[in-house]
């Protein structure tokens, strides 16, 4: 309730600046990111995907699709290098710096507050050549006054994804991986986040099963469609939509299927 007042005192305009998410720019992008070349991954008998082949664009942000499992997680632990493709091969560019937000948050002190998660303890924080105070940048995340001093070991889901959000858009990466950003926030803040994604000059690639969060935001669309296959479509959600239709029927929800990994 104290909450609830507390929201209903604020004017709107206290509301937006607040929650507006700032993404500082990195190093300068060339034109050369990330590409794939006739990558192939498996686990057990179960081939992921096989023969991908793509290339990130600069100034892209692409939407990765699929159902659990399809390996969408994998494909980004292989873009980071915690994985290795079974074949194939990943090219990183001269330029390129990458953020990840992954869905496990292991890089969160439990034992720290969300202040000194994000501000490492210091009052004035540099980012992107603008100097911000900390509180004001944790603030911008929708963490109050009194949600700062939390563990972050007591946040909820939707909490602890705000907070890797908060930490990772401050490394001035320009290149950011972000698997499910989407999961358990506010309304909101995913607005804030859009239009941050929107306004940023690096690429960003981003797992989520939100169609209509990708449709506003994304240039491209990668999508696990089963049998082991993953497409690359130039065009938002909607325009991937129609695409598929003409290319496979309409062939609705369906389990996940993979090709038998022959030895």
């Amino acid at each position: 309730m104290a909450a609830y007042d507390r929201m209903m005192g604020e004017d709107v305009k206290q509301k937006e600046e607040k929650l507006e998410i700032f993404i500082p720019n990195g190093p300068r992008l060339g034109n050369e990111v990330i590409e794939a070349i006739n990558i192939s991954k498996s686990y057990g008998d179960k081939l992921l995907f096989e023969n991908l082949s793509f290339r990130l664009p600069p100034a892209g942000i692409v939407g990765i699709i699929g159902p659990n499992g399809a390996g969408k997680t994998t494909l980004f632990r292989i873009m980071m290098g915690a994985e290795q493709p079974d074949s194939g091969e990943i090219k990183i560019g001269g330029t390129v710096q990458v953020g990840y937000v992954d869905q496990s948050h292991d890089g969160i002190d439990n034992e720290k507050t969300v202040y000194e998660v994000i501000s490492g303890g210091h009052e004035i924080i540099e980012l992107g050549g603008r100097t911000l105070n900390s509180r004001a940048y944790v603030g911008r995340f929708n963490f109050s006054g009194a949600d700062q001093g939390k563990k972050a070991g007591v946040l909820s889901g939707g909490e602890r994804n705000r907070l890797h959000l908060a930490m990772t858009l401050k490394s001035e990466a320009n290149v950011l991986l972000l698997d499910e950003p989407t999961n358990d926030i506010d309304v909101n803040t995913l607005r804030a986040l859009e239009e941050a994604l929107e306004n940023f000059a690096g690429c960003a690639v981003i797992i989520s099963h939100d169609r209509w969060f990708l449709d506003r935001i994304c240039t491209h669309i990668l999508a696990f469609e089963g049998d082991s296959q993953v497409y690359f479509f130039e065009g938002g959600y909607t325009d991937y939509e129609e695409n598929k239709k003409k290319r496979l029927g309409d062939t609705g929800p369906h389990r996940i299927k993979y090709k038998t990994l022959v030895r």
